[in-house]
């Protein structure tokens, strides 16, 4: 008849053992979390009646990676967006995704790439800070939502309280 042991110090030093690997799993998965950036996340405040509004922001990445989706509870919905000129008609179009290049800075900018919130869902006021979350894909890894504060700055782009040159 097999009897279970009933020593504890059995069960405490397998317990011992298999602790730091978890803690390394679980400092693993921090690290790989903390890979990539988000900075200078900002907004022009719409006009007002105006129910969209771009975002703008520096990304980094150190390994292969792409921003797939954005949202914020200020809009029905977010997309990722590419402004071009083509014959002097400027072109909007939703894009699937932006790519980040391992160790490369990626800027979302005026007249470029960035996140177009739609269907806004009140009046945005330069000074305030708006929730965003960016997800991002990492090649060989699954996705991680950021979540950011987007300063709404005057029309001209310039953060509130700052004189325009």
């Amino acid at each position: 008849m097999f009897r279970p042991r009933t020593d504890s110090r059995v069960s405490f030093r397998w317990l011992r053992q298999l602790a730091p690997a978890v803690a390394g799993v679980c400092l693993m998965t921090a690290a790989q979390a903390a890979e990539v950036s988000v900075q200078d996340v900002w907004l022009r405040q719409p006009a007002p009646g105006q129910r969209v509004a771009g975002v703008f922001l520096t990304i980094r990445s150190e390994q292969n990676a792409a921003l797939v989706a954005a949202s914020s509870p200020v809009a029905g919905s977010a997309q990722l967006h590419r402004m071009s000129m083509d014959n002097g008609v400027m072109r909007m179009r939703p894009v699937a995704r932006i790519d980040l290049p391992a160790g490369q800075t990626v800027r979302l900018a005026p007249g470029g790439l960035h996140v177009m919130l739609l269907d806004l869902r009140r009046q945005l006021h330069a000074g305030e800070r708006i929730p965003l979350a960016l997800v991002v894909n990492e090649a060989g890894h699954h996705a991680q939502t950021l979540e950011v504060q987007a300063e709404v700055r005057d029309l001209g782009g310039q953060p509130a309280g700052r004189a325009q040159p």
